[in-house]
């Protein structure tokens, strides 16, 4: 089953929803064991991971990733340039220091990424992102996109129009690995890579409401490969 992909206002009003009945803090949780979920089953050598948090609500999904990746057997680091002054932001980046996840204070040249790293965990934008990038994230964005260490995307590439894909043709994230969260957003359909879907907690009125057309999910697991 193929599930439709959402434009940008569908995903925020979807959002919005599923905020009212989870609340951020659950949605976030659900999320990013998602997303840890999905690489582990994709990468599951993959030990060394550099987990890149941006400062909004993909950020949070990258935190409890790198939380649950950690629980999971891996070795993750975070880079969290930008830290909101918010208790949520706050709470889970102490939850992965209670868990010994080193945070870095610069972010690594390519050379650092393509040798100490085996996977870095992008989660610098969501779907609420609009281009341009800022300047202190389009040298974090430019570095990821010349290493040779594979890139998996949490929800949106980051850099891509959520509607319309890369911004530059030439020169945009590729990451290997997509994690569509709740439903594909439309810049999916530009994406050739692996492609999860991670959030086995969407209600079927939602579903229905959304036209969300979902696919099942196997046994017990919280994502599926699109």
């Amino acid at each position: 089953m193929q599930p439709r992909y959402l434009k940008q206002a569908e995903a925020i009003k979807l959002d919005e929803e599923l905020f009212n009945y989870f609340g951020v803090e659950q949605l976030m949780e659900l999320a990013g064991l998602s997303c840890a979920s999905a690489i582990a089953e994709e990468y599951p050598e993959s030990k060394n991971a550099l987990v890149v948090v941006g400062p909004g609500n993909n950020g949070g999904d990258g935190l409890v990733c790198a939380r649950h990746l950690k629980m999971f057997g891996y070795l993750p680091e975070i880079f969290y340039p930008k830290r909101p002054a918010k208790i949520l932001y706050e709470n889970l980046t102490k939850q992965c220091e209670l868990f010994e996840i080193p945070f870095l204070s610069s972010f690594p040249a390519q050379e650092e990424l393509n040798t100490k790293y085996s996977l870095i965990v992008d989660a610098l934008f969501g779907f609420s992102f609009k281009p341009p990038i800022r300047q202190e994230f389009s040298e974090i964005i430019n570095t990821m996109i010349q290493t040779s260490t594979p890139c998996c995307s949490i929800d949106i590439p980051s850099g891509w129009d959520v509607e319309n894909g890369p911004v530059d043709p030439t020169n945009h994230l590729n990451p290997a690995m997509l994690i569509s969260l709740s439903a594909p957003k439309l810049c999916a359909s530009f994406f050739r890579g692996i492609h999860y879907l991670g959030g086995r907690f969407i209600a079927p009125a939602l579903a229905t409401k959304y036209e969300l057309n979902l696919p099942n999910y196997p046994s017990t697991q919280n994502c599926v490969r699109l």
